[in-house]
C-alpha cells in the first residue's frame, strides 16, 4: 500500500485498499487514527503526504469514478503545458453518471478513446484535445495555443480532434483561433492595428513605407517611429527570425526606432499597444 501511495502523490481510492487486502474494518479504522485522511467519496491520502495540487487533481478524478479523466487546464498542467495548476480541477465525467456535490468543475460528456490517455495513473484528456479545451479558458488562449503548435503538435491534429468533439462547449472559439493560426495572423495583425490608430485618432502615419530597402508595416515618417506587427510565432522558421533580427538592426542604425507588436499583443492587450506607441511618438516629439 505504500508504494501504491508513493506512486499516486499519496491518493487511493477505497476500491484499491480492499483490492490490496485491506478489510473496511481496517480501512476505517486506519482513517480513525488518521493515518489517512478522507478527501472525498471513497478517496483517502496517506497522513505523511502533502496536500499537493496534484492530490487535490488526483483526489477529483479519482473521486469522479470510473471513466472520469482530468480535462482543460488541469490537464494542460497534468501534461506539462502550464507550469501552475488552476485553482479548482476540471473534470470530465462520462454521461450515464453525475458526480454528488463536486468541489471542482464538471463536464459530463463521453470522449472518444483516442482523446483519452493515461498518465502519471492518473486518466486526462490527450494532449491535442487538452489544447483545444484550454484555448479556449485561458484570457490570452492565442498564446497558449501558438507555443502549443511550436512544440506539442500539429494543426491539422487539432483540426481532427476538433471535429470528432464537434459539439463540445468551446467548439466554435476553438475553431475561430484554429482559423487564426492557419492564417498566420500577418496581414490581420495589420489590419487590427490600422483599426486602432484610427480608432485613437493617430495621425502621420503611413503603410508599408519602404527604407533602407526594407518594408515597415507601420511608419510614423517624422517621429521616425517604425511600427513593425509579427503573425503567429509557429509560421516563423529561424530564417525569417534571423532576417526579422537583421532588418530591426538596420532600421535601428538609420535612426528609426523600431516597436514590434504580435497578433496576440494586438487581439488581447490593444490598451498597451497603443499606450506604447502614444509614449514613443511623444518621446520623439
Amino acid at each position: 500500500m505504500r508504494a501504491l501511495c508513493a506512486r499516486q502523490d499519496g491518493v487511493v481510492t477505497r476500491q484499491q485498499m480492499l483490492a490490496a487486502g485491506m478489510t473496511p474494518k481496517a480501512i476505517d479504522g486506519q482513517v480513525r487514527r488518521q493515518e489517512f485522511r478522507r478527501l472525498g467519496w471513497g478517496v483517502y491520502q496517506r497522513a505523511e503526504h502533502a496536500h499537493s495540487a496534484a492530490a487535490v487533481l488526483r483526489a477529483a478524478v479519482y473521486g469522479a469514478g470510473p471513466g472520469a479523466v482530468a480535462s482543460g487546464p488541469s490537464a494542460a498542467w497534468w501534461h506539462g503545458l502550464l507550469t501552475s495548476a488552476p485553482p479548482k480541477p476540471s473534470v470530465t465525467v462520462p454521461r450515464n453518471r453525475r458526480v454528488k456535490r463536486p468541489e471542482f468543475a464538471v463536464r459530463y460528456r463521453d470522449l472518444h478513446r483516442l482523446d483519452v490517455s493515461h498518465v502519471r495513473r492518473l486518466g486526462v484528456t490527450d494532449i491535442p484535445l487538452t489544447i483545444l479545451e484550454t484555448a479556449v479558458e485561458l484570457r490570452e488562449g492565442s498564446v497558449f495555443l501558438d507555443r502549443a503548435l511550436q512544440k506539442h503538435t500539429a494543426l491539422p491534429i487539432l483540426r481532427a480532434v476538433h471535429e470528432r468533439n464537434s459539439g463540445r462547449t468551446g467548439a466554435v472559439a476553438a475553431r475561430h483561433l484554429m482559423d487564426a493560426a492557419e492564417q498566420g495572423g500577418s496581414s490581420a495583425a495589420e489590419r487590427m492595428l490600422h483599426q486602432l490608430l484610427n480608432r485613437a485618432g493617430l495621425v502621420g502615419w503611413q503603410s508599408h513605407l519602404w527604407s533602407c530597402g526594407y518594408e515597415i508595416d507601420v511608419a510614423f515618417v517624422r517621429a521616425r517611429l517604425a511600427i513593425e506587427v509579427d503573425g503567429w510565432a509557429w509560421h516563423r522558421d529561424a530564417h525569417r527570425f534571423r532576417a526579422d533580427m537583421e532588418r530591426q538592426n538596420v532600421l535601428v542604425n538609420a535612426g528609426w526606432r523600431v516597436l514590434r507588436f504580435s497578433w496576440h499583443h494586438l487581439k488581447n492587450e490593444p490598451s498597451r499597444v497603443l499606450s506604447e506607441i502614444v509614449a514613443a511618438l511623444r518621446h520623439a516629439a
